[in-house]
């Protein structure tokens, strides 16, 4: 392991997570990102069907005997509900506001069509910070804004009495969801910079060029923009859920995680209105009576919590950072990254890892050797 903040700050700016395992913020923090499923263990589906077989299948050999689901009103958590009648289901709801109302609604919709039983899990900004320090903790890192809303449902859930917690996180990069990053075949300097979540050297001192991470994918002026999004996105992505769940020690899993397109994935079909054609078709044959809603991210009000904020003040950002130019993500990126240099240096928590301490601000409990980072 080694040492490297500027690295670590570039990479979770650019990224939303540190690319390079072996690199860390400061000494007694070691970050680790989730492993992508080995290609040996995916299952080939090339129907609609044979996506409705796959998964059942996952369902049959689950052993616990409470099932949840987060549940949002997209087609994923949609399918996986039709396969958990007598469930609970989690919802998000966002206090103070009118966000996604119609996504809400859907979400009532699939939990009454498949006899769900539906709780709410509400969130605010009191929420978020109330868990944004545990999750940042146990992951040694900045984190993803959904990360404190997910583990706010993962604990609600295990005070249910949930005994597993069913996502359907990997749908959109397996099966072609990612649709604006599929556009169109990407020059490659265009690309990093639609994909660069924040740069680096708009907010830093001294920033890191990330632009290694790109030349992996480089092909002549173009980019291999599709093993980009499964060796990059995966990670980033898949992380934030693995980080979250572990804080809460409640075991999920994902039904969607294992499958593969056995065949290409049709880039004129994403292009033209049909991102997720396969999951589409399924979606029609569990909800015949409804239109395939369009995709819809998991919601955050960031651009509400950070109007006013007026932007970092540690010395490892620039005072001239004009915030008018950034969106709220990646105003809670830089939020969040000064929050967790400061934590990680507050010498009343040691700065090293004691996962429990954060745990016990939450009024939970956990051993050590029980908390998965």
């Amino acid at each position: 392991m080694s040492v490297d903040k500027n690295f670590c700050m570039s990479s979770y700016l650019a990224f939303r997570y540190i690319e390079k395992d072996d690199v860390d913020f400061c000494e007694g923090m070691k970050h680790s990102n989730i492993k992508p499923v080995p290609e040996s263990e995916k299952i080939l589906v090339k129907t609609s069907s044979e996506i409705d077989s796959a998964i059942q299948k996952v369902f049959d050999g689950l052993k616990c005997k409470k099932l949840g689901i987060m549940l949002s009103g997209g087609m994923d958590s949609a399918i996986l509900a039709s396969y958990m009648r007598g469930a609970d289901a989690y919802t998000f709801r966002f206090l103070g506001g009118d966000l996604q109302k119609e996504e809400l609604a859907r979400a009532e919709y699939y939990a009454k069509y498949y006899g769900l039983n539906l709780h709410y899990v509400d969130i605010d900004w009191n929420v978020v910070e109330k868990n944004v320090d545990a999750v940042m903790k146990a992951k040694c890192a900045p984190v993803h804004s959904i990360e404190p809303q997910i583990l706010e449902a993962a604990l609600q859930a295990k005070a249910d009495g949930i005994e597993m917690m069913v996502v359907g996180e990997s749908s959109d990069l397996i099966f072609g969801g990612m649709d604006q990053l599929l556009a169109k075949d990407w020059d490659f300097d265009e690309f990093a910079n639609r994909y660069t979540f924040t740069d680096p050297k708009a907010v830093l001192k001294e920033p890191v060029d990330m632009s290694y991470l790109f030349e992996r994918y480089r092909q002549g002026e173009k980019i291999d923009f599709l093993s980009f999004m499964d060796d990059v996105f995966s990670v980033e992505s898949s992380s934030s859920y693995l980080n979250a769940f572990s804080v809460a020690r409640m075991p999920y899993v994902d039904p969607y995680a294992k499958l593969k397109m056995a065949d290409p994935l049709d880039l004129y079909r994403v292009r033209h209105g049909e991102p997720k054609y396969l999951i589409r078709e399924l979606f029609a044959k569990k909800y015949p009576e409804i239109p395939v809603p369009n995709k819809v991210p998991m919601p955050r009000p960031v651009d509400e919590y950070f109007k006013t904020w007026q932007g970092p003040h540690r010395p490892e950002f620039r005072e001239d950072i004009d915030m008018s130019k950034f969106t709220g993500n990646q105003k809670w990126q830089m939020w969040c990254l000064e929050r967790f240099i400061n934590l990680s240096e507050c010498k009343s928590l040691s700065g090293v890892i004691n996962l429990n301490n954060y745990l016990d601000l939450l009024f939970w409990h956990f051993p050590d050797k029980e908390v998965a980072a």
